[in-house]
């Protein structure tokens, strides 16, 4: 009941489906739930799905105004810790970082204290990162997160203006003045490290950045890593697009990065070495672009005309593409299309 009294105060007035990930799905392949092998010792946690925003810029286009979704997805917790632990075992286990970022945002999982307990207690694991808007953080809730491991926060304030911010989450209720008091009260009354990852969407907020910069030195930002993480706006197939907003180029990105660098004598362009994260080995991509594979459709994809399949060996999750009319249990065969990173997406044949 409070799964499902969650996932529909996020989804607003849209029929969507919440699907619940156990044991008989794996939970490598699709990018919305599970885990994310990227070749390095960072590996990426996705319990959830939901977020309780719809920010205008927003990659995964997620929150209640989102009307590409078709379903949330939520993990079971044992499950999750099980596969993440078996994980990090093939990883060489040691000096891993558990990094739970969603499609959505981490705190709408219910379980997600206990999610950060379980991953402490895991051999190997040396840093438990989370990204979040913040919009459901009290107090109550950092210090339990505190407590129970968390060693990073990567919190996103994308304007300090109260109006701005708003608009930019497309919330009414999002108040960023209480997430500024969040921000102060984890670098000032907890262990947890506090980074501040603005998204900076030209036109919009350039003259934001600059305050956020200011508002992260002031209050002690980055004790152990940097203390900010700009993020580059970019035009994704599936993700909102501002109205009179174009991507600026990586190079101006980085140029204007440096420059307030230099103003504000602080280290805004990060490496992977920043953070502790190396190359290391990654799951072996069974399945090859262009292979053609038999799937059995076992769900709802995540966005509207997608399945959810699985292979016969049941190692992989697919995501299958032009798959409305196919009914849940049927089997089928498909082509690979993408295959990086183990994401996999398919196409019927």
């Amino acid at each position: 009941m409070l799964l499902n009294s969650l996932v529909k105060s996020y989804s607003g007035t849209r029929n969507l489906e919440l699907f619940r990930v156990d044991s008989s799905i794996p939970l490598v392949g699709c990018i919305a739930f599970g885990l994310i092998d990227r070749g390095t010792n960072l590996i990426q946690i996705r319990p959830v799905s939901t977020c309780p925003l719809s920010c205008i810029f927003c990659s995964t286009n997620a929150g209640p105004k989102s009307r590409v979704r078709q379903t949330e997805y939520v993990v079971e917790l044992d499950y999750l810790v099980e596969e993440f632990e078996r994980l990090v075992i093939f990883k060489g286990k040691q000096g891993i970082e558990a990094h739970i970022d969603t499609v959505g945002d981490p705190i709408t999982y219910p379980e997600i204290v206990e999610l950060v307990a379980r991953l402490k207690q895991i051999e190997g694991v040396k840093t438990i990162s989370m990204q979040s808007h913040g919009s459901l953080l009290n107090e109550k809730m950092i210090e339990k997160l505190a407590e129970a491991g968390l060693t990073r926060i990567n919190l996103s304030i994308d304007a300090l203006d109260p109006n701005l911010a708003k608009k930019l989450a497309d919330t009414e209720w999002y108040d960023v003045e209480h997430i500024v008091k969040l921000a102060k009260f984890i670098t000032e009354n907890t262990s947890i490290d506090l980074l501040l990852a603005p998204v900076w969407v030209p036109s919009l907020n350039d003259d934001e950045i600059p305050k956020i910069i200011s508002l992260a030195k002031n209050i002690g930002a980055g004790k152990r890593y940097p203390p900010l993480g700009i993020q580059k706006y970019e035009v994704h197939k599936h993700g909102r697009k501002p109205k009179g907003v174009k991507a600026i180029s990586w190079r101006r990105f980085y140029a204007q990065l440096r420059k307030w660098e230099k103003l504000f004598n602080i280290k805004l362009i990060l490496r992977p070495e920043d953070f502790g994260i190396h190359k290391r080995v990654m799951l072996p991509i069974p399945y090859k672009k262009f292979e053609k594979v038999k799937v059995e459709v076992i769900g709802p994809g995540w966005l509207k005309r997608e399945k959810l399949a699985v292979t016969p060996k049941r190692d992989r999750v697919i995501t299958l593409l032009n798959a409305e009319e196919i009914p849940v249990g049927a089997k089928l065969k498909a082509r690979i299309v993408a295959n990086k990173h183990n994401i996999l997406i398919a196409e019927p044949i």
